[in-house]
C-alpha cells in the first residue's frame, strides 16, 4: 500500500472526520488490523482563511512539500474549497493528487444522478471549478440562493463542531428540487445526514476517502 499524506486543519473537525472515515472504510475494505499509512499535516486555518489566494497556494505548498519530504505517494486536501487551486499546486509538484471534486463527480455518475444541488462555501458555490467540473461530465448544477446564509453557518458554526442552525440547514436543501445535495463542504456532514433530505446525498468526505483508499491500494 503506498502512504497517504493529507493536507489537513481545513477546518480541523473535518479533519478529524477524515482519519475516522479512514479507519472505517479500512475496516471494510482491508484485513484485520491491516490499515494505510497515513501523514496529516494540519495547516494554520487562520493563517489560511485570512490570506488571499495567493497566500493561501503558500500555505498549501508548505503543507504539500512537508508531506512529500516524509515520502508521502499521494496527496489529498481534506476540504472542498482549497480544490480552487488544484490545477496550480499539480504543476508545482511531481505528486499523483486525489481531488475531492473527482470523487464527488464519479459518485454522482455512479448513482445516475442527473441533476444536483452543490452545497458549500461561498467559493465552491459561486466560483467556476467545482460547477465546470461536474458539467464537463454532463451533470447539471444548481446553486442555493441562500449562499451567504450557508457559508455563514458553515464558517461561524460547523468549524467550532456548533449545530445550533442544522436544522435551517436541512430546511434550505429540501426547498430545492435535485437528484442529489452535494455535501461540498467537508464540515457539512457534521450537520446533514441522509435521513435529513428528500433527495439523494453525496457526502464528499466519504467519497473523497473511498477515491484515496483506492489510489492507495492500487
Amino acid at each position: 500500500m503506498r502512504r497517504i499524506g493529507i493536507v489537513g486543519g481545513l477546518s480541523p473537525e473535518s479533519t478529524l472526520e477524515y482519519y475516522r472515515e479512514i479507519i472505517e472504510q479500512s475496516k471494510r475494505k482491508l484485513p484485520p488490523y491491516v490499515y494505510p499509512e497515513v501523514l496529516i499535516f494540519s495547516v494554520n486555518f487562520d493563517r489560511f482563511l485570512h490570506s488571499d489566494w495567493d497566500g493561501r497556494e503558500k500555505v498549501l505548498k508548505e503543507a504539500i512539500s512537508s508531506l512529500l519530504s516524509a515520502r508521502a505517494e499521494i496527496i489529498a486536501m481534506a476540504s472542498n474549497t482549497p480544490h480552487y487551486l488544484l490545477d496550480r499546486l499539480k504543476k508545482q509538484f511531481d505528486a499523483e493528487f486525489v481531488s475531492i471534486v473527482d470523487a464527488v463527480a464519479e459518485k454522482a455518475i455512479e448513482e445516475n444522478y442527473r441533476t444536483l444541488l452543490l452545497v458549500g462555501t461561498k467559493t465552491t458555490m459561486t466560483e467556476k471549478f467545482y460547477r465546470e467540473a461536474l458539467e464537463s461530465r454532463g451533470l447539471e448544477v444548481r446553486i442555493p440562493e441562500e449562499v451567504e446564509e450557508i457559508h455563514s453557518i458553515i464558517f461561524d458554526d460547523l468549524v467550532f463542531r456548533d449545530l445550533k442552525r442544522r436544522e435551517r440547514l436541512v430546511e434550505i436543501i429540501n426547498s430545492y428540487d435535485a437528484d442529489a445535495v452535494i455535501l461540498g463542504c467537508t464540515e457539512l456532514p457534521l450537520a446533514v445526514g441522509e435521513k435529513d433530505v428528500e433527495m439523494g446525498i453525496i457526502d464528499s468526505v466519504k467519497e473523497h476517502v473511498r477515491r484515496i483508499l483506492d489510489a492507495s491500494m492500487g
